[in-house]
């Protein structure tokens, strides 16, 4: 195996994505991103987010699925106040499977999913 990669596949959003994740996570860094021809709908894009490679894209053929929050990105949090801002952005018009809170696994610990239907879990402890 030469490498094991997390693959978002959106339906026209990536692009929005991509710029939204790029204002809630100051070191994601876009390795690469290209576009279909004649198109703001992405090709590929490669994102790395703190050495997590995340490839993206937008599906030509539309499916009868989307993203589910049994697959998660999972980020631990270096504050209360990080974990607190990060809440506060993916809440807007996202929503909270598990609202921030203490569930004695984690002093602040959140489970989100995002306006696009990428489920985020977030802890801080």
């Amino acid at each position: 195996m030469k490498s094991a990669t997390t693959f978002l596949m959106f339906q026209g959003q990536a692009n929005e994505a991509i710029h939204q994740y790029q204002q809630w996570f100051p070191d994601l860094e876009i390795k690469s991103l290209s576009y279909m021809e004649n198109s703001q709908q992405v090709a590929m894009a490669i994102l790395d987010l703190k050495n997590l490679k995340i490839m993206v894209n937008d599906s030509v053929i539309q499916h009868n699925f989307t993203f589910t929050p049994s697959i998660s990105i999972f980020l631990e949090c270096e504050s209360v106040e990080e974990i607190n801002h990060l809440v506060a952005q993916m809440l807007e018009d996202g929503k909270a499977l598990m609202p921030l809170d203490n569930y004695g696994f984690s002093k602040q610990f959140a489970w989100i999913e995002d306006r696009f239907g990428v489920s985020w879990q977030l802890t801080y402890n």
